[in-house]
């Protein structure tokens, strides 16, 4: 059994005619969006895939065998709902809703199409959006962060999670890190727990006292006691 152990980048130009005449493999996105799949290609052949975790594959993307041949991959028709709206806002609404709930988005000039689900479908219907039950190929957004859509149960999803405080970090110019550049007092003389902050910190009072200013998401008037 060959084993599908390469995807080549999109940037490597192939010969239409090496393209052409490579067997194809039809998939379904919830199966191009495992890195392992015992599948079967269009011509009968039993292969296994075993790629990367984290890979999504799109229709057309070119597969590497363990003996250099190559498949081509077939994004496979399945049941989906396509939404449109009459007027932009109305479209943009759902694709907020849908982003909201974290859900695999196709998204179109003037459609989104997502995985057939009543339930979104009834949502998407009560704020003005147009909903259409079709058979169709689906290929969602890739993930904001380089990869394809995770979930919070994914292995890779911590990565992401990570990426994405990083990311955020850099963007609102917080120069401190959350390993602690505090100059945490752990000497011998006990827990002296002097941040070092010109915040005014006071660690010498009641439990009771807690200001936690939360509107910057960190409390710059820690009133902590350790008694």
């Amino acid at each position: 059994m060959r084993t599908l152990d390469k995807l080549l980048a999109p940037h490597l130009k192939l010969a239409p005619v090496l393209v052409k005449r490579a067997p194809t493999l039809t998939l379904a996105f919830d199966e191009r969006r495992k890195s392992r799949l015992a599948a079967t290609l269009d011509n009968g052949e039993e292969v296994a895939m075993l790629l990367p975790r984290g890979t999504v594959l799109r229709d057309g993307d070119v597969l590497v065998a363990d003996d250099g041949g190559l498949v081509r991959v077939i994004a496979a028709p399945e049941m989906v709902l396509v939404v449109r709206a009459k007027d932009t806002l109305t479209l943009t609404r759902a694709a907020y809703h849908l982003g909201n709930r974290h859900t695999p988005v196709e998204v179109g000039a003037d459609y989104l199409k997502l995985e057939y689900d009543p339930v979104l479908a009834d949502m998407l219907k009560r704020i003005g959006a147009t909903v259409d039950q079709v058979s169709m190929p689906f290929q969602p957004e890739p993930g904001a962060y380089g990869g394809g859509h995770k979930h919070g149960h994914d292995e890779t999803f911590a990565e992401d999670y990570a990426l994405a405080q990083q990311v955020f970090g850099e963007h609102h110019g917080h120069g401190h890190s959350h390993d602690h550049e505090h100059g945490h007092g752990h000497g011998s003389q006990g827990h002296s727990h002097d941040h070092g902050h010109e915040n005014g910190h006071d660690h010498n009072h009641d439990h009771s006292d807690h200001v936690h200013d939360e509107s910057c998401g960190h409390a710059n008037l820690h009133h902590h006691a350790h008694r």
